[in-house]
């Protein structure tokens, strides 16, 4: 059987053939437009998306034997804000994951609801891209919007809703809504009612390999699909990228170094660190996970050549670095502010300890070597909740970087496993498919046989202790600067 996977990406839509045994027969991508319509605000078109996935659904199964499809599933950006009335139309544009128009209703939640409640009521605490802010933020600032609304989704749930008619999530997507009650996997009753709406807007609750519905019979015969295609709950981006690179149960662990940046721990345990630095989500296999989320993490490298020094040949640049562990030159990779652990949209991108031997070499260094620091920051929580981590798995646009790798394995101190195909939440989407038909007993299982590892970085001991010391300075910086940050934004 084929098995499709759909990553509902922020600039474009990715879709996977993938058979049953795991092998990829096709890749598919359809960009979108993305809107600023004010500074900070970032939102998209639900219609874009589905007309996006449409036309990829046709050209990723042009050439297969479509009848040999059995199950659709996805991976999609979260925190997304999709709103529809009684008549099932979209009410506004969505309010996407990384809008900050919401910071009031952040504060507002963090500081009168009070962190200690909302962890309480949904193991986390507010962020001004989670998707409870956005609500307040749409009944304060767009009352009659919010008047019209009959149903609340999420950015992938809304093409599930397209495909199946069914109104539906997962509970790892809905954990980063905080409307959650990530611990007993519920709908959180303080929570909907600090949001004024109504349980019945929210979607039905399913793990992210459960069967949600099946295909339309009329989107079926346009496609020439058969009626019998299952739509599959599907995860948010992180946990579906989890699934894609094998990172399930116990001490495992996955760094992907995108756009922005995560460390994500599953477990099958529930925890929730004392200072909510890290998100406490359900992961996509049944279980849990942490996640340390920084928003800038590839996206500083990029910055750094492309805009600052105007290079776009990277790997030149990076040959040139040699002095690991020694460089004197620090880098806070906050140019978007930051998540996890520090939770402040006010930080900022900061370069100290320049001097006038200091190299471009030093800076290119100094960013990479933020970037694996700031990542590090939360994996210092976890390590302080009694996890143990010895190894993990590397993805995104930063992993194609043998001295990044080096780099992350000797700051962290653990093994960097490389694997055998990348691909992705689209990947994880397809297994999520496959196991939801019965092609494996369970994501663990369909794990274990289809994700490989062909490479391992080692950590190297002198070059560790070099690191814990350079780390040890690292984090010294942004407390002594914090107050700064909001002077000068």
């Amino acid at each position: 059987m084929y098995y499709i996977g759909v990553d509902l990406g922020t600039s474009a839509v990715k879709l996977l053939l993938m058979e049953g045994s795991g092998a990829i027969r096709n890749i598919v991508s359809k960009e979108y437009p993305l809107f600023f319509p004010h500074p900070g605000w970032s939102e998209q078109n639900p219609e874009d998306w589905w007309d996006a996935v449409l036309e990829g659904l046709r050209e990723l199964t042009r050439n297969c034997d479509c009848s040999r499809i059995g199950g659709i599933s996805f991976g999609g950006q979260m925190h997304g804000l999709v709103t529809l009335d009684s008549d099932g139309r979209v009410i506004r544009p969505a309010i996407l994951w990384n809008d900050g128009r919401s910071q009031k209703q952040t504060d507002y939640l963090n500081q009168t609801i009070g962190k200690e409640k909302l962890s309480q009521y949904t193991a986390n605490i507010a962020f001004a891209g989670f998707t409870a802010p956005k609500i307040l933020w749409m009944r304060e600032e767009e009352p009659e919007n919010f008047k019209k609304i009959s149903k609340i989704m999420l950015p992938k749930d809304y093409i599930a809703f397209r495909l199946s008619g069914v109104h539906s999530t997962d509970y790892s997507d809905a954990s980063g809504m905080l409307l959650l009650d990530v611990e007993h996997k519920c709908w959180s009753k303080e929570m909907i009612d600090i949001c004024h709406i109504k349980e019945e807007m929210l979607p039905k609750l399913y793990e992210s390999y459960e069967i949600v519905g099946n295909i339309k019979p009329q989107l079926a015969d346009e496609l020439g699909f058969p009626e019998t295609v299952r739509i599959v709950a599907g995860a948010g981006d992180n946990a579906a990228a989890a699934v894609g690179t094998g990172t399930v149960g116990e001490g495992k662990c996955n760094i992907s170094l995108g756009t922005s940046g995560t460390i994500f721990i599953p477990s099958k345990k529930f925890r929730v660190d004392q200072y909510n630095g890290l998100h406490s989500f359900v992961h996509a296999d049944g279980y849990y996970h942490l996640m340390g989320c920084m928003l800038s993490a590839a996206s500083c490298n990029k910055w750094w050549m492309d805009d600052i020094i105007g290079t776009n040949n990277y790997g030149k640049e990076q040959k040139k670095i040699g002095n690991l562990g020694e460089n004197h030159v620090f880098f806070l990779p906050y140019l978007m502010g930051e998540r996890s652990p520090h939770n402040n949209p006010n930080a900022r991108g900061t370069f100290i300890g320049m001097t006038m031997d200091t190299t471009r070499e030093d800076m290119t260094q100094a960013v990479l070597e933020g970037v694996a620091f700031a990542i590090r920051d939360s994996f210092e929580i976890a390590k302080s909740l009694g996890i143990e981590i010895g190894r993990t798995k590397i993805c995104g646009g930063g992993a194609k970087s043998p001295l990044w790798k080096k780099i992350i394995a000797n700051v962290l101190g653990i093994k960097v496993d490389v694997l055998e195909s990348e691909e992705g939440p689209g990947l994880g989407g397809a297994i999520l498919a496959a196991v939801a038909c019965g092609e494996y007993d369970s994501v663990q299982d369909a794990c274990d046989q289809l994700v490989k590892v062909v490479d391992t970085i080692e950590p190297e001991e002198e070059l560790v202790e070099k690191y814990n010391r350079r780390y040890t300075q690292f984090r010294k910086i942004y407390p002594t600067v914090r107050e700064l940050f909001d002077e000068i934004i």
